[in-house]
């Protein structure tokens, strides 16, 4: 934990006698260390080499109770990824209205999941990470407001979530990729669940307008708008461009038997980034301090075919010449820009699908140990990836 970070946490502490406040420390922790099983292979961060830090992480979060209704929370979050460097990871006040509402303000998480409030908890969920075909967001919070409102219908307890707000940061746009700066304006949402005994049930959905800088393609957007093609180049730039999140699922805990499924959809049109569909269906049965689970997850990004030629191969020149719409219009053997916008389209294409099974241990009422075997099959390239992960999981 850096310097700085550290005498906000002291001071904080100092504080509550002054202000009489009463400040609570929680914290949780993952110690995980994975490796894949082949050579020349990686996946989820591992390559064949063991890595103890890839997922590892420790979190201290505090929260304030400031009396009539006003509450202050800061997350600290270290992983191990990063080298370790602290920062804070949600950093908000709540003013509970009534009984029934709440509002707060700040740094907070975006209810994209089940599991998103318990994202970094390891210790929440029975598996060593969420399924990653479904959980594959590169960024998980945002700045703004957020109105919680619980109440019940009949038998069954309601919790209806509003948001809205915004998102700056850089991200990587693929593993191991330069990350791009993101641009999320007036991201805005609505995260129902509803749950009974038993069984619960959730759908949200999420729209922002969407800016990315995809400096990988400024060089042939540069090419299109040379030759006139300004919409051709526009289709291909995220630039304020409607982007929108939509996600249900349900969970089951009845007896010793589990179930977890979640479906979502992203679109962001007309824009290089491809129509995402993912979903996982996990299946789990606890067996004294013992859960054992099976999950299966599938991803399907692609672009629509009417994406593709929309680039004419030459358009009409002076002196009723045909100039060939290409990199370089001199060269009889420069690349076409029809292609290369083809293979940007087909570049984004992504078919994969991955079973996990695993196991959990509560050695203690406070941490787990956890081992998940998971097998990537990547559809177009008919390769596959097994990597597997241990890790202890505990709160405190």
């Amino acid at each position: 934990m850096n310097k700085k970070l550290l005498s906000v946490v002291v001071g904080l502490a100092c504080m509550s006698s002054s202000a009489h406040a009463e400040i609570r420390i929680n914290g949780f922790a993952s110690i995980v260390a994975g490796q894949t099983l082949d050579d020349n292979t990686s996946l989820y961060g591992y390559d064949d080499d063991i890595s103890y830090k890839n997922e590892s992480m420790f979190a201290l979060q505090l929260s304030s109770d400031l009396q009539d209704g006003l509450s202050a929370t800061a997350q600290i979050v270290a992983r191990g990824n990063e080298d370790f460097d602290a920062e804070f990871e949600w950093a908000y006040v709540s003013y509970q209205i009534n009984d029934d509402l709440k509002v707060s303000g700040g740094k907070m998480r975006i209810p994209f999941y089940r599991y998103s409030d318990f994202l970094d908890v390891g210790y929440a969920y029975r598996w060593v990470r969420p399924p990653q075909s479904v959980y594959n967001f590169a960024f998980s919070t945002y700045e703004g407001l957020n109105l919680l409102h619980n109440t019940t219908l009949g038998d069954w307890d309601s919790t209806m979530q509003v948001i809205y707000g915004s998102f700056s940061g850089k991200v990587p746009s693929a593993a191991g990729a330069t990350p791009e700066q993101i641009e999320l304006n007036d991201l805005m949402g609505v995260n129902w669940t509803v749950s009974h005994d038993w069984f619960s049930a959730r759908a949200a959905y999420i729209v922002a307008d969407t800016t990315i800088n995809a400096s990988s393609i400024a060089g042939l957007t540069a090419a299109l708008n040379g030759y006139g093609l300004t919409q051709q180049a526009n289709n291909l730039l995220v630039d304020e461009d409607d982007g929108s999140f939509f996600g249900v699922g349900f969970s089951v805990d009845y007896d010793n038997f589990l179930f977890d499924a979640e479906y979502t959809q992203i679109e962001v049109t007309d824009s290089l980034l491809p129509d995402q569909t993912q979903y996982y269906a996990s299946v789990g049965y606890r067996l004294n301090d013992w859960t054992v689970h099976l999950t299966y997850e599938n991803n399907d990004d692609e672009h629509d075919s009417n994406r593709l030629n929309t680039v004419p191969v030459s358009i009409a020149g002076p002196n009723n010449t045909v100039v060939p719409v290409s990199l370089d219009p001199t060269n009889t053997n420069a690349p076409l820009l029809k292609d290369l916008t083809n293979q940007v389209y087909l570049g984004a294409k992504q078919e994969s699908s991955t079973v996990t099974v695993g196991a959990r241990y509560d050695f203690h009422p406070s941490a787990a140990f956890k081992i998940d075997l998971s097998r990537f099959n990547d559809d177009i390239t008919d390769q596959d990836i097994d990597v597997l992960a241990v890790a202890i999981d505990l709160v405190f």
